[in-house]
């Protein structure tokens, strides 16, 4: 065989590789999109099959019922992520750009804190939580995904701010501008992509989970997206409904994919600039 056609058929299996990873991560989403439109007739004596008809109600009961869930995760994440940003920020500031005895160290204390894995800290978290009279609780469910959020977003925020020149701050201190002023004036402008890149993991991470508000809730009413998604299914009676169950996932996801198609440019921006910093 020649070389030529050793690297045709080289070419093909990469080809066809590629293929069957497409296939595997595009027919999922197909088929989730697919059942959701079936009801259980449809869904069971034709497996493979497209709706017909399309069963529109499916999206009716998501909805009304799934409404309040999307309410509690936008609430329990916008305000977790807030939280995190202000407080990884100006933390990333402090280390960066300010000099006090035991920077490195208390840096190298927080970031060791991201190879603790997040199931051995499950525990600890729940017995303060109910010491301090929290479960059952917003606050709660948002103080777990605050701590286990700020380690990593201080150490990709302080890994941007260092990429910033010294001499930018330098110039204003010696106008008599205060730490306050360079880090809102010059840092936080500067930084706005890699702000993108961190409210957006931690989107992803706060909504998708389901153990953590398992845990600490049990009343329906604080319930997030992932839980009431269980929740979601229970409702629907003994017998498992797969046209609403499908709808409801995706009624669950159409939030996330919104989002990341709005600030999709900052995102890749702010990995990107991590990327070429770190």
């Amino acid at each position: 065989m020649s070389d030529k056609m050793k690297a045709k058929a080289q070419q093909g299996v990469i080809n066809l590789g590629l293929v069957i990873l497409i296939f595997f991560a595009v027919y999922p989403l197909f088929f989730t999109l697919n059942t959701s439109f079936r009801d259980n007739e449809q869904f069971l004596k034709a497996f493979w099959g497209l709706p017909n008809p399309i069963i529109w109600t499916n999206y009716t009961d998501a909805f009304r019922i799934l409404l309040p869930y999307i309410g509690n995760s936008f609430f329990v994440a916008f305000t977790s992520i807030a939280i995190i940003m202000v407080v990884s920020a100006l933390a990333s500031y402090a280390f960066s750009k300010l000099k006090f005895p035991g920077k490195d160290f208390f840096y190298v204390l927080i970031v060791a804190l991201l190879m603790i894995p997040g199931l051995l800290q499950l525990i600890p978290r729940f017995e303060l939580l109910n010491r301090f009279g929290l479960l059952n609780t917003f606050s709660g469910i948002m103080l777990g995904y605050i701590a286990g959020g700020i380690p990593m977003a201080i150490m990709i925020l302080r890994a941007s701010m260092e990429g910033i020149p010294d001499e930018l701050f330098e110039s204003v201190r010696i106008d008599g501008g205060s730490e306050l002023r360079l880090f809102s004036s010059i840092a936080l402008p500067l930084i706005k992509p890699t702000l993108g890149t961190v409210a957006i993991i931690n989107l992803l991470g706060i909504w998708n989970d389901y153990l953590w508000p398992l845990i600490v809730t049990s009343d329906p009413k604080l319930f997030t997206m992932a839980v009431g998604l269980i929740n979601f299914r229970s409702s629907l009676g003994t017998v498992t409904l797969y046209g609403p169950l499908f709808a409801g996932f995706v009624v669950g996801s159409l939030p996330l994919v919104i989002i990341f198609l709005v600030f999709m440019d900052y995102f890749m921006e702010g990995l990107t600039a991590g990327a070429v910093k770190m």
